[in-house]
């Protein structure tokens, strides 16, 4: 399996967990915000010398009560390509709709050829309405497809995030492009250039290196969307059970679409949180309040919607499970070397894993702790599964 490392990059807390304060009653201040910056920066290069595959930045914006204080993960990234060696590099995830996507792929050209090849582009739509309504001047925002009175926003932030992903495909692969959408004229009709008008753009620089496309796959309009156009797709926070209908449902896809069969897991990538400890009660004391911290910040969202209910259907949106709840939907891995082994068997032998990306660094914990997991995850559990 080819090992990632998923940070959100969020402020060291001393009062992380279930209850007060209030997320939005956090306030940390600028110093707090970049002395985070700096020490997710260094656990991607501890990241490069444990030898994994890759590291995963975040794009987010205006979280004063620091939970994600990346903005801009193709930046960080640059600069974490300059201080190490092998490590691949991308973001959980880019979220398109608030970028210009000529800048998505500049930028990420740009990332991708001074660090020789090792960018990843990591695609998404987006969670929070706070950052996207700020950074979009076509008034898209955040729907979900299991909210029925979000419907028009989701409507409209897929075709926007769809038509965004087509000019940023045709631009990173053509030497000269035009474009013609709902939301996007590219050039714009009638700009005057040296006596002409602009007829055709070219992106500079475009990739010199070959380069992937990942986008998180949360719902089934996504994953019929996904393998359409050949990006990868990233499966995180769901019961095993949705997680396999949808990976085979990937690969169905990319079959039919991409006239190309796949092995069980190429293309598709398990995203997990997880927790070792040398017993199975340490692994739940060191986990409970970075966990509880995770879904008093996410829970209002509606990240629960890919637990699964009693009756095999998923639960409503809205639900805080406690961590033997999401232990028991197997979205963290908690205790023993033995038994966290024990799991990611049971995961790789469902799916077929060949991306495994580690989400090590539990809300509020501290960064040491988060390099600590993941070298006891690769040094300690990985030998242990076949």
């Amino acid at each position: 399996m080819k090992l990632g490392a998923f940070f959100f990059g969020g402020v060291e807390m001393t009062d992380a967990g279930a209850g007060a304060p209030n997320p939005m009653d956090r306030y940390y201040d600028n110093a707090a915000c970049w002395n985070a910056t700096l020490q997710y920066i260094d656990a991607a290069v501890a990241a490069d010398k444990l030898g994994y595959d890759s590291f995963w930045t975040t794009e987010h914006h205006f979280q004063y009560e620091g939970y994600e204080v990346i903005p801009n993960g193709i930046l960080v990234s640059a600069w974490i390509a300059a201080r190490t060696e092998r490590i691949r590099l991308g973001a959980m995830f880019n979220v398109v709709p608030q970028w210009n996507p000529l800048r998505l792929a500049e930028d990420f050209a740009t990332m991708h050829n001074l660090s020789g090849g090792r960018g990843i582009l990591g695609v998404g739509r987006g969670t929070v309405p706070r950052e996207i309504l700020h950074l979009n001047d076509q008034h898209i925002s955040i729907g979900s497809h299991d909210n029925p009175d979000q419907a028009a926003d989701d409507k409209k932030n897929r075709e926007y995030f769809e038509e965004s992903m087509e000019i940023i495909r045709t631009a990173l692969a053509n030497e000269r492009f035009s474009f013609s959408g709902k939301y996007f004229q590219l050039p714009q009709p009638g700009i005057p250039d040296r006596g002409e008008t602009v007829q055709q753009l070219t992106l500079v620089p475009r990739p010199i290196y070959p380069y992937e496309i990942w986008q998180a796959v949360t719902s089934p309009p996504t994953v019929e969307y996904v393998p359409t156009v050949d990006h990868g797709a990233v499966f995180w926070n769901q019961h095993p059970t949705f997680i396999k209908r949808m990976w085979d449902r990937y690969g169905e896809l990319h079959e039919q679409y991409q006239h190309s069969a796949l092995t069980p897991g190429a293309k598709r990538m398990l995203v997990v949180s997880v927790r070792i400890e040398d017993t199975h009660e340490e692994a739940l004391r060191t986990a409970r309040n970075g966990h509880d911290e995770f879904w008093k910040f996410l829970g209002p969202y509606g990240w629960s919607r890919g637990y699964m209910g009693d009756d095999g259907k998923p639960v409503q949106p809205g639900l805080i499970p406690s961590l033997e709840e999401s232990m028991r939907q197997r979205t963290i891995l908690v205790g023993s070397v033995e038994e966290v082994a024990a799991q990611v068997q049971e995961l790789k032998d469902l799916l077929g894993v060949e991306y495994l990306t580690l989400f090590p660094h539990l809300v509020g914990d501290p960064y040491s702790k988060a390099v600590e997991q993941m070298d006891r995850f690769v040094n300690e559990v990985m030998p242990l599964v076949s």
